[in-house]
């Protein structure tokens, strides 16, 4: 018999770095969840941008059937079909000709910032080390992933950090221009801020960015653990800026919630990671492979990329309608169904009680830093539960306005 667990257990069993709320979603199908009570709840959050293809999708659970009953796990001394198949899909689909596995975007990343070091130190010497990333830009957690990650929060306690760091505010070229040497090994950045607020990067900027690299031989790191895999409504975001970089990182929404991340590059960069250099022991196992090569086949279909652009507008058009109404946003901003509601002044720092207001009325929403509502739900949710979600939501926005009267 299964033990009944509560919130409460979390509180006596679990590390408290983390704060969830009291609802425990035990079942989904598509874009909706049911907890241990009962109650349904649509979800525009998508698990922080990760189950881009709904909850319980019936190709993926075949397909993650289907590889159990073959091979789980294999170590990286051999390599697998899923894992080879994955891999010339995604080198198909984009820039890169190679690709490395590992298993979240912390991991992606890690792997992007030390192959940029490596490349530096193979073609040019060690002095050659120097990252410059954004302020607000996020990264993963690990020490290397924090440093290089703008918001210093993160890495309170934790320090002395990885240094040769240096942070830019984003979007401002001429910033850039003064800090960027022929000691930059790369330049990292997201093509639209995730966890900074849903910013997305200023087509001009992104082009200029890439010309200074090429002008100080720095090679441009593309962070699309979130803006990847469709949600931008491109199969990544790059795509829409008209800049190639040179390594693009993704997870998130490439496993649809099985754990899998990809680093991918052109060919000239990934050979600085010879033999021994970097490895991960469940990166490219199969179960993880099979299933993004599912998510790949049907997110890249025009039908579920041209869906999101469709879908991006009823958001839009949603939220307005709202804000119309109550006045509540200064801004709305966002690519595809990557998107944020910044909160006026009123809520400046309280973005989370329209997250608390929405749960009680059966939706989840996420915040991206103190000020932003962020939504990012499946790429093919329908378009009547974009409706009764905009609905939920309207009625907690009045909720939270009641309260602060």
């Amino acid at each position: 018999m299964t033990e009944q667990v509560t919130r409460a257990t979390f509180d006596e069993v679990m590390f408290p770095n983390y704060a969830p709320s009291a609802i425990i979603p035990v079942r989904g199908e598509g874009s909706r969840v049911w907890d241990q009570e009962g109650k349904e709840y649509i979800d525009f959050a998508g698990g922080i941008a990760v189950t881009a293809l709904g909850h319980s999708h019936p190709t993926l659970v075949n397909v993650m059937r289907e590889q159990a009953g073959q091979l789980w796990h294999l170590a990286n001394i051999m390599t697998n079909e899923p894992a080879l198949r994955l891999a010339k899909k995604l080198t198909e689909k984009t820039f890169a000709d190679r690709v490395f596995f590992c298993n979240s975007g912390a991991e992606a990343n890690e792997a992007a910032f030390k192959l940029a070091r490596r490349y530096a130190f193979d073609h040019f010497g060690p002095e050659k080390n120097e990252i410059i990333s954004f302020y607000q830009s996020f990264h993963g957690r690990t020490l290397f992933t924090v440093s290089v990650g703008g918001q210093p929060k993160y890495k309170e306690g934790f320090e002395p950090t990885p240094k040769g760091i240096t942070h830019c505010h984003f979007n401002d070229i001429e910033e850039l221009k003064s800090l960027i040497s022929d000691k930059t090994c790369a330049v990292v950045m997201e093509p639209i801020q995730g966890e900074g607020g849903i910013i997305p990067a200023d087509k001009t900027f992104a082009k200029q960015v890439r010309e200074l690299c090429d002008q100080h031989k720095a090679l441009l790191v593309y962070d699309e653990v979130q803006s990847g895999v469709g949600r931008s409504g491109t199969f990544f975001a790059y795509e829409q800026l008209g800049v190639t970089p040179d390594i693009l990182t993704s997870a998130k929404a490439l496993g649809n919630g099985f754990p899998v991340a990809a680093m991918i590059a052109k060919d000239h960069v990934a050979q600085s990671f010879v033999f021994g250099t970097h490895g991960s022991t469940y990166g490219g196992n199969p179960m993880a492979c099979a299933i993004a090569e599912a998510v790949i086949d049907i997110i890249t279909t025009p039908e579920v990329l041209e869906g999101v652009k469709k879908r991006h507008d009823l958001f839009v058009e949603g939220l307005n309608a709202i804000n119309e109404k109550y006045h509540v946003f200064k801004d709305i901003r966002g690519m595809g169904l990557l998107m944020g509601a910044e909160v006026v002044e009123q809520f400046a720092g309280n973005a989370k009680a329209f997250l608390t207001a929405a749960a009680e009325e059966g939706l989840f929403v996420l915040v991206a830093g103190p000020n932003v509502i962020r939504f990012a739900p499946s790429l093919i949710i329908p378009e009547e539960d974009i409706k009764e979600g905009l609905a939920r939501l309207e009625r907690a926005v009045a909720k939270v306005l009641e309260a602060n009267k």
